[in-house]
């Protein structure tokens, strides 16, 4: 967006791009950037009620958070709303840079919430082997946005299918391509959700999961 203002960009699965100064509203971005986000309003919410149904005496739950991500401020606060209403304390772990992740790990041990949640800050996600490893050893449940997290040893992950919003590139580069400004394009937030299940980490953190969210769930 720097490089160029007349270039049509298409961003796939970002976060909040308003806050981030990609667009200036999802319905009208104005400018020379459209695509899809990852971002929607009901997911914290949801995430904590999986939270209450496979753990139902939790009351403290820990976010795994950059704060230098504009995306997970907004989830944060979302959170520090939501949370409340389940009856759920929420506590924020920081962890902007690789040398934090020591320091955020052994503050989840300490304190040891009933869940941790995880974010798909791209730090994050690319030592999510790291992460979801130490929750595992010290059995602290943990909830992921993308299936790939939940695969990799998550307990478990809700979110958007990252393939269906790649795919969705297409229909972006079709409309531009064809004549429509991208400041025309509404950016789409996620339409449908998919909920993984990893039965190996429930076993390793000592939780068992109802089975009628097993029959739910996308994955196992």
């Amino acid at each position: 967006k720097s490089a160029t203002s007349t270039i049509p960009i298409v961003m796939i699965a970002v976060g909040d791009p308003v806050r981030a100064g990609l667009v200036q509203s999802l319905a009208h971005p104005g400018g020379n950037v459209t695509g899809n986000t990852i971002i929607s309003p009901e997911l914290s919410s949801k995430r904590l009620q999986l939270v209450k149904k496979v753990i139902p005496s939790a009351a403290h739950v820990a976010l795994l958070w950059n704060p230098n991500n504009v995306s997970n401020v907004a989830i944060r606060e979302e959170l520090a709303v939501a949370a409340p209403a389940l009856g759920l304390r929420l506590s924020a772990v920081t962890a902007a840079t690789i040398n934090d992740f020591e320091g955020a790990l052994a503050t989840l041990v300490r304190d040891r919430p009933d869940a941790v949640l995880l974010t798909s800050d791209p730090l994050h996600h690319a030592h999510i082997h790291r992460i979801v490893e130490f929750l595992l050893r010290n059995r602290l449940p943990s909830i992921c946005q993308s299936r790939e997290d939940a695969e990799a040893g998550g307990l478990m992950s809700y979110g958007a299918k990252f393939p269906d919003l790649f795919r969705q590139g297409a229909f972006f580069a079709q409309k531009i391509m064809t004549g429509t400004k991208p400041s025309d394009i509404p950016v789409q937030t996620p339409q449908e959700f998919e909920l993984a299940i990893n039965l190996k980490t429930a076993r390793g953190v000592g939780v068992t999961v109802p089975p009628l969210l097993l029959a739910t769930a996308n994955a196992v």
